[in-house]
């Protein structure tokens, strides 16, 4: 009796592989639906960093106005001449005086008050700085009835410049008087300041007038 030969080991081998290849591809999902592999990303070396990545900085435009370069090449500002004419301009230089009196304190009262006030502002410094006129203003001046040496002399006294304007109230007033004279010394000086205040009161007949103020 003879023995049948043995399949050769080629063929057992081809088998097994064939065998392993189709439940391999059985195990593999077909179609459009299947899912995809899910692949996990490697983690960081770097234990500072965070898993949520930062927002992107909004850059806002800036609120401060640019200023030119130093280098930058300006013309300089025009240089302000002075609104007052120098000491000793003499009567040619009153009417800058008195304008630029009249630019600071713009007019404020009615024209008839104005008036009056200037008209007794100009008798009151007159009176005293030369002595001339305290008569009228017992009040003020009580030494108007003696022999007084003025302090300045009535030569060389003029008024340079004078307005009256309100002082606080419609009821108060105060004049500015810009004026030159000679000391007793002989010095002249010109610009001189001195103000008046005023005060309206009524008068018997029912009529107001401003009333001057003494000095303080």
């Amino acid at each position: 009796m003879t023995t049948p030969p043995h399949p050769p080991r080629l063929l057992v081998l081809s088998t097994v592989v064939l065998a392993v290849a189709g439940i391999a591809l059985l195990s593999v999902p077909h179609g459009p639906g299947a899912a995809a592999p899910v692949v996990s990303p490697a983690a960081s070396s770097d234990p500072r960093s965070s898993p949520v990545s930062a927002a992107p900085a909004v850059v806002r435009p800036s609120s401060v106005r640019t200023t030119p370069s130093a280098t930058s090449t300006a013309s300089p500002p025009p240089v302000a001449e002075s609104p007052l004419p120098p000491h000793g301009e003499g009567v040619a230089g009153d009417q800058a005086v008195q304008s630029s009196l009249e630019k600071a304190w713009p007019a404020d009262l009615p024209a008839h008050d104005e008036r009056e006030l200037l008209t007794a502002g100009r008798a009151l410094l007159r009176a005293d700085a030369t002595g001339v006129g305290r008569a009228q203003w017992p009040g003020l001046f009580p030494d108007a009835g003696q022999a007084v040496a003025p302090a300045f002399s009535t030569a060389r006294f003029r008024v340079q410049a004078a307005i009256a304007r309100r002082d606080g109230s419609p009821d108060k007033a105060v004049v500015h008087l810009v004026w030159a004279g000679t000391d007793r010394g002989g010095t002249f000086t010109d610009l001189r300041i001195t103000d008046w205040h005023f005060k309206r009161t009524a008068s018997q007949k029912g009529a107001s007038t401003w009333t001057p103020q003494p000095r303080t």
